[in-house]
């Protein structure tokens, strides 16, 4: 699976970049995880800072046009993305979890 970045866009106010990308595949279309770690791999991030929000394959082809998200830090990530979109991406908000466990400890 080959990964091109078609555009990069920054938003710092929200500590990320908004890329567009165009895979071509061999096969299937990849899942969300396989892109989600190959564009990881290519834009040299942790996997848990990319949140695919879009993936869109014409039928027949082998090219498949995506949108992600690429966030400075996960934990700006569980503070922005939906739930929903934290859960198909298997980010999990352990910080938040902490800080949950913390403040029931200590009421």
């Amino acid at each position: 699976m080959d990964v091109d970045i078609i555009s990069e866009q920054e938003n710092p106010m929200l500590h990320r970049t908004d890329v567009t990308f165009e895979l071509t595949h061999d096969e299937a279309t990849p899942s969300r995880l396989q892109v989600r770690d190959s564009l990881a791999a290519k834009l040299n991030k942790n996997a848990d800072e990319v949140v695919v929000r879009k993936l869109d394959t014409k039928f027949g082809m082998r090219k498949t046009v995506g949108y992600a998200k690429v966030y400075e830090s996960s934990a700006h990530a569980t503070d922005v993305e939906q739930e929903h979109m934290l859960e198909r991406n298997k980010i999990t908000a352990e910080d938040e979890e902490v800080e949950a466990e913390a403040e029931a400890e200590e009421a």
